[in-house]
């Protein structure tokens, strides 16, 4: 069954992520150009993480009572039709409304895919098909800056903002008319008799919402911020900028063909933390290079340390959701994601307002560091 769900899951996931990718090279750019400081710079990331956060629970639990495919086809609908809020948007707290509404879609999307490939995955080989989806989803998500920086730099950001609306409904489309629904009776049973706070008790989800809230802090910094380094320090144009985003997710993706698999035969705890020093170090390390080529390459290298705790993160999440609800379990995790997606910015936003914008890389790593340890004390993998 899963051979032939996964391919309309990951092209209409591919698609949406493609999308939404466009415009992370233009949007700190974009609010720059109305006058945003750091601090609101980072509260316009923050916003779409900030509505996740509180809906994405909801979504979970939602979709294991009622089905995936729903609210999935629902979500990608939504981000089309929210994509053209931003040619509305010409002050900061219009940017802010636009992308709340933007994240309350995304909390339909993301998740409840991981949720569609739980329930569907064979036993041992959670590590594999995850890997997959996400190869998908970053590939995606990290043409995206590449194709965004061409567009923003040939024809300007409104052009952007419709193709991202477009390639949203184009994933609508194909989820509507190819995608079954799944369903499994573990994560109805399982929802019935476990909430996110009685989750949120046993060490090894507390150990993987700690090391994904922690990563993703450090992702949220530097997706937020390489825009403005690479402007103001290295002195990079929109292309150059779309592809280090673009090649650092693109790369990420693709080692996770191998790693997925990886994180099938080998111990997941120690595939993180391997995972976890690579991405500390390439976070500490980008200051330190001012131009193209050095960041390029070490953007290149530092994708392996998401490919290595990705997957194996998603995978022993994959196995928590078989006995506790796949929906629920994924979306308590994806809840951790998306508080470290909020905050990460926003504190970024504060040490760029009062250090430099250098230092935000830095601060990135110390609380990967951080989390990292915190994850290595309470999971016993």
């Amino acid at each position: 069954m899963i051979s032939k769900v996964f391919p309309i899951l990951a092209i209409s996931l591919f698609s949406a992520m493609l999308g939404a990718g466009i415009i992370v090279p233009l949007l700190p750019l974009y609010a720059e150009k109305m006058g945003a400081t750091g601090v609101w710079i980072g509260i316009i990331f923050a916003s779409f993480y900030i509505s996740q956060i509180i809906l994405t629970p909801m979504f979970g639990a939602l979709s294991d009572r009622k089905g995936r495919k729903a609210l999935l086809c629902i979500g990608l609908l939504s981000y089309a039709l929210i994509s053209l809020g931003y040619l509305w948007a010409h002050q900061v707290y219009q940017l802010i409304i636009v992308r709340l509404l933007h994240g309350a879609a995304g909390g339909m999307v993301l998740p409840i895919a991981q949720a569609y490939i739980g329930d569907l995955s064979p036993e041992h080989q959670e590590g594999k098909w995850i890997g997959y989806l996400n190869a998908a989803l970053f590939t995606g998500f990290g043409f995206g800056p590449i194709i965004g920086g061409i567009l923003t730099e040939a024809f300007g950001a409104n052009v952007t903002f419709y193709a991202m609306g477009g390639l949203n409904f184009v994933a609508f489309i194909l989820g509507v008319i190819l995608l079954p629904e799944s369903h499994t009776k573990t994560a109805t049973k399982a929802h019935r008799s476990t909430s996110i706070r009685q989750l949120l008790t046993k060490p090894v989800l507390q150990g993987l919402v700690s090391f994904q809230l922690a990563f993703a802090m450090g992702r949220g910094m530097f997706i937020t911020f390489l825009a403005i380094f690479a402007t103001s320090v290295s002195y990079l144009n929109m292309g150059q900028i779309g592809t280090l985003l673009g090649a650092n997710i693109i790369l990420m993706s693709f080692y996770q063909l191998f790693t997925g698999r990886l994180a099938d035969r080998i111990n997941k705890k120690w595939l993180d933390v391997t995972g976890g020093v690579i991405n500390i170090l390439s976070l500490a390390l980008i200051p330190l290079l001012g131009s193209f080529w050095p960041l390029l390459i070490l953007l290149a290298i530092g994708a392996i340390g998401g490919a290595l705790s990705i997957p194996a993160t998603s995978a022993v999440a994959v196995e928590q959701g078989r006995k506790y609800g796949m929906g629920t379990v994924l979306g308590a995790l994806a809840t951790g994601q998306g508080v470290g997606l909020a905050i990460g910015p926003v504190v970024g936003g504060l040490i760029a307002d009062m250090i430099n914008v250098s230092s935000v890389f830095y601060a990135a790593a110390g609380f990967g560091a951080i989390g990292l340890l915190v994850f290595a004390l309470l999971i016993r993998l």
